[in-house]
């Protein structure tokens, strides 16, 4: 048994005196007695006591009922009524009290004894439950989001303050109301209206997720784009005693939003000149090998000229030399505009052998100054290669000068870069460019296919990338793998003539 502190409210000082000495036989300890309903009030907020015994019939402009309301109010003590009388229109009276216990006098020890235990265990409870309501309560009202609560007929029962300010709405207007008349949303574009997330929760049972492109109306007129879902709320016997509404503002979040899409915009502005520019001097190396030779061509034309008619065809074939220079300088520009339009491939027959050694004779220099040797394999049953010539120049070129530039950065004696073409089985022709430079597999053979990934620190990151989009174009596929001893293999397939 649990000792208490009990004030008893007896307008009958016997009755009072034999209760007293009840309790006190059974471990209570009594604080005092009042036969006056605000005498009774006034003590229960003095002593605090942890039970009140009271009688409904008491002394004074105010009666047990009244009284047992004030203090439970004021100071929460727990009210158990003793009473003589049991009439309906006195149960009635004192059920508005919300009593914990009800005892018709008189009674034994062992019942009174009981309806004390009973109170008190109900109390304890209740105020466990008050405690988990307010920190319920706190927790809501304290975080950014805001939250709405309804019964099971979707009407509302509390609102945070974030809730409120969203709406409109303060919880006193709202308890009570329909959470549609609260919580009144629209579709942003259509402006049509869209069923709240409580209501759908409550009528499906399960939590609804937020709706794309919603607006909340407040209640004066004032709109917030707003990210919303619904919950129910599922008692132990599993049914829908009510609903969550958890929804924010997304008025800010959208802000960022539009600025991080400006600032990539810029950004893949900048990124566009910036690949410009390394475009830029992609086609003065390529256009500068054929200016080259037109101008030797040009100069050794002149010299035959002026020599007199024996030189005659020497000087037309150096005419046509620089026909040819022209042409093919025409070839390249007109590649990197239809790359720049993003274009399909021009695809025709062309020599892929013919092609790799064109690339080689362009970077003999590069090469010899580096000290790189180059061994070539290249097969004479591969037949013709059906593409975009020009293009797949820049691709060799591309590979050779990337592993130029991964053996530079090496200390590695060997120093040598292997290129390879095949027929595939598939009908399609297989070239690999091998090197000795410092390999990939630390980084990973896929990540350098990324846009932007480079290990170059003055690279953007686009060549392969590009390289290849241009040969996933054609049919073909680009891959890396590594090399042994070192170093690492770059290969890549495309379609024969005869398999277009």
């Amino acid at each position: 048994m649990t000792s208490a502190r009990i004030l008893i409210l007896e307008d009958d000082r016997v009755v009072a005196r034999d209760i007293q000495m009840q309790l006190m036989r059974i471990g209570h300890e009594v604080l005092g007695m009042a036969v006056r309903g605000e005498d009774a009030v006034a003590l229960a907020l003095k002593m605090r006591p942890d039970l009140v015994l009271m009688d409904i019939r008491l002394g004074g402009e105010i009666d047990g009922v009244e009284a047992a309301n004030q203090i439970r109010r004021q100071c929460q003590s727990p009210v158990v009524f003793l009473t003589a009388y049991s009439d309906d229109d006195t149960l009635r009276r004192a059920s508005q009290a919300e009593p914990f216990g009800y005892l018709l006098k008189p009674f034994e020890d062992s019942q009174l004894r009981t309806v004390i235990e009973m109170a008190l265990y109900k109390h304890v409870a209740e105020q466990k439950l008050r405690d988990s309501e307010r920190r319920y309560a706190t927790t809501l009202s304290s975080i950014g989001d805001a939250v709405i609560a309804t019964d099971r007929l979707a009407r509302v029962t509390f609102m945070n303050p974030v809730a409120v300010s969203l709406t409109g709405w303060s919880q006193d207007e709202a308890l009570g109301l329909p959470v549609s008349e609260i919580f009144h949303i629209v579709d942003e574009e259509t402006r049509e209206a869209v069923e709240d997330p409580a209501a759908r929760a409550l009528r499906r049972g399960i939590t609804v997720e937020p709706a794309n492109h919603t607006v909340l109306i407040a209640k004066n007129g004032r709109e917030f784009p707003i990210a919303d879902c619904g919950s129910p709320i599922i008692d132990d016997r599993g049914n829908i005693t009510g609903a969550v509404l958890v929804f924010r503002d997304m008025t800010r979040r959208n802000q960022v939003d539009e600025e991080l899409r400006e600032a990539q915009l810029a950004l893949a502005r900048v990124g566009r000149l910036t690949a410009m520019g390394e475009l830029t001097a992609s086609i003065a190396h390529e256009i500068n090998q054929p200016l080259t030779a037109i101008v030797a061509n040009a100069a050794a034309c002149l010299q035959w000229l002026t020599a007199g008619r024996t030189n005659e065809d020497k000087a037309r074939q150096a005419a046509q030399a620089i026909v040819n220079d022209g042409r093919r300088a025409g070839d390249v520009i007109a590649s990197i505009r239809a790359l720049a339009r993003n274009a399909p491939p021009a695809l025709a027959e062309f020599d892929l052998n013919g092609a790799i050694r064109e690339v080689l004779a362009l970077l003999r220099g590069e090469l010899r100054r580096h000290e790189i040797a180059v061994e070539t394999t290249l097969s004479s049953d591969i037949g013709s290669a059906w593409g975009d010539g020009i293009q797949l120049r820049q691709i060799m070129l591309n590979l050779i000068m990337n592993s130029m530039e991964a053996i530079r950065l090496t200390d590695h004696p060997l120093r040598l870069i292997k290129i390879t073409t095949s027929r595939e089985p598939s009908s399609h022709i297989g070239v690999s460019v091998a090197d000795t430079g410092a390999g990939l597999e630390a980084i990973g053979f896929e990540r350098i296919f990324e846009p932007f990934f480079t290990t170059k620190p003055e690279g953007l990151g686009i060549g392969l990338s590009i390289c290849r989009s241009i040969i996933e174009a054609h049919g073909g596929r680009l891959w890396a793998t590594e090399n042994s001893p070192c170093g690492c293999v770059f290969c890549f397939t495309v379609p024969a003539s005869g398999d277009r």
